[in-house]
């Protein structure tokens, strides 16, 4: 099992690499990838460096299985030349997520629907892989109609330039800036770029991908996007509008009995799930569950995980381990 991981030395990339580490996958050969101006550098994996390889070099060693971390344009031009040569490619950008001929996997949902012909896989959106990963099961028993969902999206989701901005700001020291405002002290109701109608690529992410993951476009979502001054982690306040009506116990044993999510939800010990209990952990956290008493049969929820692992790198890997474990490559 050869496999490549490009754009390994980035904020996604290095989680991609520990991950791998921590949950032992089954690789005989590690080929690390970056940009042209960090060729050469190096990156450490089971506490073995490992140089720096070009997209070429990469591509002619054939690899089983290519992980992509490196943004939308690289995945465009570079993810198409991987899959003529028989690499799966798994990638983490928007490139591929709305094209109608690729899969775009939550390996809790939907990894069977994956066959040996799928060469280029999408990996969703971090703040759609946490919703949907709460939203399937309930779904599959209530039937949703709309999905109401504000995000609250940590700086670690734009960047290393965003982190070190917050970082910068805390101590009072100027530097560049990620975006058109201090976000220390701050919620910039602004993430990605804004569309002709108004919403931003995030939002309309949010709205579109969770049907196509869930294969069903009967339910609706629409959705607001908010970055706010934490390092890791995104938060979500959901508000979901069944046709049929539920029970609550129902409904946290339901999320309860779901692999890869944690329930935390006891108003009388003031648990809930946050940002500082989902960093470093791949679970999705599930809390303040209760019922919206202005409608009928709708459902309120609050929804953490660490967008850099379930949101990213840990889904990604997820769905290698299962064309790895079905012989899919």
């Amino acid at each position: 099992m050869k496999l490549a991981v490009v754009g390994a030395s980035g904020m996604v990339g290095t989680v991609l690499l520990r991950v791998l580490e921590e949950r032992n996958f089954p690789l005989t050969e590690l080929l690390v990838v970056a940009s042209e101006r960090s060729v050469g550098q190096k990156v450490v994996y089971k506490n073995k460096p490992y140089t720096l390889i070009g997209m070429e070099t990469a591509l002619a060693e054939k690899p089983d299985i290519a992980i992509f971390s490196a943004g939308g344009a690289t995945s465009l031009e570079w993810a198409p030349k991987f899959a003529a040569a028989g690499t799966t490619v798994i990638d983490n950008s928007s490139a591929w997520r709305m094209d109608p001929d690729k899969r775009l996997i939550v390996p809790e949902i939907n990894a069977t629907q994956l066959t040996k012909e799928d060469k280029i896989i999408a990996n969703p959106n971090c703040s759609t892989i946490q919703l949907v990963m709460a939203l399937a099961p309930l779904h599959k028993k209530y039937t949703m109609k709309r999905v109401l969902v504000s995000t609250y999206q940590s700086v670690s989701g734009t960047g290393v330039k965003a982190v070190e901005q917050l970082e910068n700001e805390i101590v009072g020291k100027s530097g560049e800036m990620a975006y058109p405002y201090p976000i220390h002290k701050n919620a910039i109701p602004h993430c990605d770029v804004f569309e002709d109608n108004g919403y931003t690529k995030e939002e309309m992410k949010l709205a579109r991908e969770p049907q196509k993951i869930l294969d069903d476009r009967s339910f609706s979502v629409s959705a607001t996007a908010v970055r706010i001054p934490t390092a890791g982690g995104h938060s979500e306040s959901v508000n979901v509008e069944f046709t049929t009506d539920f029970d609550l116990s129902e409904v946290r044993q339901l999320l309860h009995e779901t692999p890869g999510i944690t329930v935390q939800d006891n108003p009388d010990t003031n648990t809930y799930p946050m940002p500082v209990y989902a960093h470093d952990k791949d679970d999705v956290f599930v809390g303040r569950i209760r019922r919206d008493e202005s409608q009928a049969n709708t459902l309120n929820m609050w929804i953490v995980s660490d967008n850099l692992r379930k949101g990213a790198a840990t889904n990604a890997i997820q769905i290698a381990e299962y064309l790895v474990h079905h012989s899919l490559v």
